[in-house]
């Protein structure tokens, strides 16, 4: 870029500008700049032509007033004359102020484009860069329609000077973000790739930058740029400092243009050639290696600059999920950086060990940090580490921990300063209570205990009401804490909380009449006490007035319907993974072997329960022989097909077949069909391209499920059609990138049936037809309704059951240690109703419920007898 000389330094302008800054009021300001704009306004009309000089002056000056915030309703024109002058300071004022004031809608943008045009054409370096910053600052689509086509060839001509490349790739970049549609690379796309061969690494980062925009857009028109990034990036980390002298930044080499690179390689999977994928593993370990080295210099830009590349290479490591042996280095390296000085990078480990506690290789290698992440969560003093830590727990808690976790979380909000107490932490709470059912009972007793303290943060209150209104029934058996106790001890807190605070305990109170019809009339006279029907704020007033009509003309079924227990929240997925996943497309993504998917389903925040040893027996007093769904009927059912394992991942006696399809042509999923037998709602599929939800609900003979087809990529999916042998409103053809369509299946109960419909999936997605089944998991539980039995009444239908066919015994081993609790909740979810203090031997469970058909009613008594001793039962 030219000097510039000393009679470029416009007196006139500095003496404005001082005049401005001794301006003792805002008064005088706007005097002395009225002054001036009238100056400038009758130079421009005057007679008298302006040299270039002249019109540079005053067009800064006006720039100048702008920047103070004042309006310019004059001067474009001479701007525009600029662009055409020779001197480079002239054009540079020039095309600054044209940057700055002119929109782009402004009728002066024909001649706009026609002086950059020009300076385009003139192959002066210089004046290319400016005209190129032009297009960039202004950003338009007129812009973008006039020199889309035009930069490309700049960038990739061999003669253009790399200075030149830098502002063309830049330019190009953002024109792509503002008119992705005019920016089509075509025959330019391999010339562009090549570019990370160049010579000149500011060429190769203004490159990568692009490169890796326009990959994320079309991966495939840029897959071969994966081995240029490994190649140049491996020059990069085996080089010595001296080696790139010039790209250097206190003894990093090239770190911007490493870590660009690395962002270039998050967008393809690892690459299938071994060779290129062993030398871009060579190169993590090699960063990996570097970061435990003593550092060459104390100044902070050193640490920042080296652990920017090692913080960009672990989310390669990743993203790509592949190299046990790198994601275990990887979360040991982010476990040093828990307790460092700097806030910065504590927070930065937190979050990558979240994305790391997904992988099935590194979760276990993250779970060694827990007591350091919980002690950061009761020792930070920053809100945004601790709300890290929280996530960080929420991500690595499993079976193994839960309770751990839970408890830890419990006894931060009751005990915690209150400065530091934040809404994320009980909302994570909530989410791993309802999502794990082995620890529901646990934190409803700890939230009961933690309540009776004198003094409860509000935080502790939301999280006491939430629980206690969805599973305060698994400690009601206790007389301490007794259905009228836990009433009483959560509404003598009520009066010292926030609206939003009592609006969350009005829920829990009709909640608590649905649980526990006993304490009915106290909870109405509390809803339709004055201080809740006339409250001043309409959201108390309007749940205390609806609950309260609700509470008094709804049936009990309806209740149950309505105030059902919460589903488990949605699977959390790495958002790393889930653009991994996106970005592989159909038929790319390696098949996940058995151990992650067992992994999977134990830390599923869907996933089934678990129990030790029972012993389970069913009685029935009359078994139809003919198909829920169809003329197509199956073989005739025994009185075994009623007898399902609640209690594992495996459905033991459904086995249910597709119905209308060929198993040979079209591949079944039935994955998570298990764990609906207890449950009405969650995921039922999920792929790399579509997730499927389910949400149900079952009125005796009759059945509603709502479809929900969640398109994961971001292509549309075409001509989709789902299928089924029952009564449906078609789904929407188009699924758009990203959407989500709800399709509804009305089902009713003929008589008795073994199998499950199948529910037949047909789309496209890039051109490709994708055709699966997935078992729908509508079981004859489904259509259960609980009944409440005495005991006197209970054993007497039994031994009135004794055929052959209303009676059937299954002995199964335990495969998880017992949990009282869970396994009434499982009883419940089976669709029967739990009969208290029914069986003479406590520890044995009983159910009763009938089952619903088009034309009968069948009665079904059912005993769950544990025997934890032996890990048998009989």
């Amino acid at each position: 870029m030219p000097a510039v000389s000393k009679g470029d330094g416009m007196r006139g302008l500095a003496v404005f500008i001082s005049d401005i800054r001794n301006c003792k009021s805002k008064e005088a300001e706007i005097k002395r700049i009225n002054k001036e704009l009238a100056n400038i306004r009758s130079k421009f009309k005057g007679d008298k032509a302006l040299d270039g000089y002249s019109k540079k002056k005053y067009v800064c000056k006006l720039l100048f007033i702008f920047l103070l915030g004042h309006d310019i309703d004059f001067g474009h024109m001479e701007a525009v004359n600029l662009l055409s002058s020779n001197k480079y300071t002239e054009k540079q004022i020039g095309y600054l102020f044209i940057s700055v004031l002119v929109n782009s809608n402004s009728d002066l943008i024909r001649l706009i484009n026609n002086g950059i045009k020009n300076d385009l054409a003139s192959r002066n370096p210089t004046f290319m860069n400016l005209a190129l910053h032009c297009i960039a600052n202004v950003g338009s689509r007129e812009m973008a329609e006039a020199f889309a086509a035009d930069i490309p060839r700049i960038l990739v001509a061999g003669d253009t000077m790399d200075s030149v490349k830098q502002s063309a790739a830049l330019c190009l970049l953002c024109l792509n973000r503002t008119s992705p549609d005019l920016v089509p690379m075509g025959e330019w796309t391999a010339r562009v790739v090549h570019l990370l061969n160049d010579q000149h690494l500011g060429v190769v980062t203004s490159a990568t930058s692009l490169i890796t925009t326009l990959a994320q857009k079309s991966p495939d028109d840029f897959k071969t740029s994966v081995s240029l990034a490994i190649a140049r990036l491996s020059r990069i980390v085996t080089s010595a400092s001296i080696d790139l002298q010039d790209y250097t930044y206190y003894f990093v080499a090239a770190p911007w243009l490493s870590v660009k690179l690395l962002r270039l390689l998050q967008c393809y999977p690892p690459p299938e050639d071994g060779a290129l994928r062993g030398r871009l593993t060579e190169c993590l370990e090699t960063i990996l290696n570097k970061a435990q080295e003593p550092p060459k210099s104390k100044k902070v830009q050193h640490s920042n600059a080296k652990n920017a590349v090692l913080f960009e290479a672990i989310s390669l490591i990743i993203h790509h999920d592949s190299e046990p042996t790198l994601l275990v280095r990887a979360c040991n390296q982010l476990g040093q950086f828990l307790q460092h000085r700097e806030t910065n990078l504590r927070y930065l480990a937190l979050e990558s060990m979240c994305t790391l506690a997904s992988s099935e290789f590194s979760h276990e290698a993250v779970k060694t940090h827990i007591e350091t992440v919980i002690n950061a969560l009761k020792t930070e003093r920053d809100v945004s580490v601790r709300q890290r830590a929280v996530d960080l727990l929420y991500a690595m808690c499993d079976r193994s921990n839960a309770k751990q976790i839970v408890a830890e979380m419990l006894s931060y909000l009751e005990t915690a300063d209150y400065s530091i107490r934040e809404e994320i932490v009980w909302y994570r709470v909530i989410q791993i209570v309802i999502n794990r059912d082995d620890v529901q009972g646990y934190a409803a007793k700890t939230v009961f205990e933690a309540l009776q303290a004198p003094a409860c943060h509000e935080n502790l209150v939301k999280v006491g009401g939430y629980i206690l209104g969805e599973f305060g029934n698994l400690i009601a058996g206790d007389s301490r804490s007794s259905p009228l106790v836990q009433f009483k001890l959560l509404h003598s807190k009520f009066h010292l909380c926030s609206v939003p605070t009592r609006a969350l305990l009005l829920s829990s109170y009709i909640k608590f009449i649905n649980l526990f019809p006993e304490v009915k009339a106290i909870i109405q006279e509390v809803l339709r006490s004055d201080s809740q029907l006339r409250n001043a704020d309409v959201e108390l007033q309007q749940r205390a007035v609806e609950y309260l009509r609700l509470s008094c003309i709804a049936s009990t079924d309806i209740l149950a319907t309505v105030l059902e227990e919460m589903p488990p929240f949605p699977e959390r997925e790495s958002s790393i993974l889930a653009k991994l996943k996106r970005k592989k497309g159909p038929g790319n993504l390696p098949n996940i072997d058995d151990a992650r998917q067992e992994r999977e389903k134990e830390r599923s925040l869907n996933g089934s329960a678990e129990h030790s040893s029972d012993t389970a027996a069913s009685k029935a007093s009359l078994y139809p022989a003919t198909n829920l769904l169809g003329p197509t009927a199956p073989p005739p059912s025994t009185g075994g097909s009623l007898l399902v394992d609640v209690f594992s991942d495996s459905l033991l006696a459904i086995t249910p077949t597709p119905l209308d399809m060929s198993p040979a042509t079209t591949a079944v999923s039935d994955e998570n069909f298990s764990r609906f037998i207890c449950k009405n709602n969650g995921v039922l599929y999920e792929n790399q391209l579509l997730q499927i939800g389910l949400k149900s609900e079952y009125r005796q003979n009759l059945g509603r499920i709502y479809v929900f087809f969640g398109n994961k990529t971001s292509t549309q999916f075409l001509n989709f059609t789902s299928s089924l042998n029952v009564h449906t409103k078609p789904a929407e053809p188009t699924i758009d990138a990203g959407a989500q369509v709800q399709q509804i299946l009305n089902i009713e109960c003929i008589s008795d049936f073994t199998d499950a419909p199948v529910l037949d999936i047909q789309f496209r997605y890039g051109g490709t037809l994708q055709n699966f089944g997935v078992k729908l998991p509508v079981m004859l539980n489904k259509f259960f309704q609980p009944t409440e039995m005495a005991s006197q009444d209970f054993f007497q239908r039994w031994k009135q059951l004794g055929a052959p066919q209303q009676e059937v015994q299954k002995i199964f081993k335990a495969k998880h240690a017992m949990d009282t609790e869970v396994t009434k909740a499982k009883i419940i979810g089976f669709g029967t109703a739990l009969l208290d203090g029914v069986d003479p031997n406590p520890t044995n469970f009983v159910g009763a419920g009938v089952i619903h058909t088009k034309s009968t009613q069948v009665g079904c008594l059912l005993r769950l007898e544990p025997n934890t001793q032996a890990q048998a039962g009989t």
